[in-house]
């Protein structure tokens, strides 16, 4: 090969690797840490509270951006800004905050919260269902994705007997269920939980 093939080797490889890079598949998103629900229902109207675990996203600064875990003090530190008090509030509440607070800092920061992982809210699912016990609540959860997440009823389930146990300003509710209408898509009776609740399958 001579000296003018190389050449122009050279000169054209670059460009064959430009045209590889933008011909590259953008990337997709990351899924949702919180499957089946609305994470924009979420950023609306969940209040955050300890052991949630949140993403900041601050734009352009790579250096305040990170994923956090709310201590159990309600807390949460970012540099330099310090701990920021983060139980109690929703995540546009919180990403509000945290721009105010980087206005010293920062000319017009535009901060995110997004929602990762929810810890500090529990249900409890007793009776016949696969699995027993306190399960995650995620935001806006309802009775047939809690009863899903606990393994679905066990083959000696009584459908039609199902009820929550709901516990409201110190009053005790007994709400009564209608499983089999839910489960054939009648969402309005598709009961939307509250943190402390307890499903009980007969």
């Amino acid at each position: 090969m001579n000296l003018a093939r190389v050449l122009i080797l050279a000169l054209f490889m670059p460009c064959l690797s430009c045209v590889a890079q933008d011909n590259d598949p953008a990337p997709k998103p990351a899924e949702s840490a919180l499957p089946g629900m609305s994470m924009g229902a979420a950023m609306d109207t969940y209040v955050i509270g300890p052991s949630d675990t949140i993403t900041v996203t601050v734009w352009k600064e790579p250096a305040l951006s990170s994923s956090l875990l709310v201590r159990p003090d309600g807390m949460i530190s970012m540099p330099l800004l310090g701990d920021i008090q983060a139980s109690g509030v929703t995540p546009l509440q919180l990403a509000d905050v945290i721009a105010t607070k980087l206005k010293k800092f920062i000319q017009d920061p535009n901060v995110s919260v997004v929602l990762m992982q929810i810890h500090s809210k529990i249900i409890y699912l007793l009776g016949e269902v696969a699995k027993k016990g306190p399960v995650d609540m995620t935001p806006g959860m309802t009775l047939l994705e809690a009863i899903s997440s606990a393994g679905g009823l066990t083959d000696f389930a009584n459908a039609k007997k199902i009820y929550i146990l709901r516990n409201e300003a110190g009053t005790h509710q007994k709400i009564p269920v209608h499983y089999k209408q839910a489960l054939k898509g009648d969402s309005t009776l598709d009961v939307v939980l509250k943190p402390g609740d307890t499903i009980v399958v007969p």
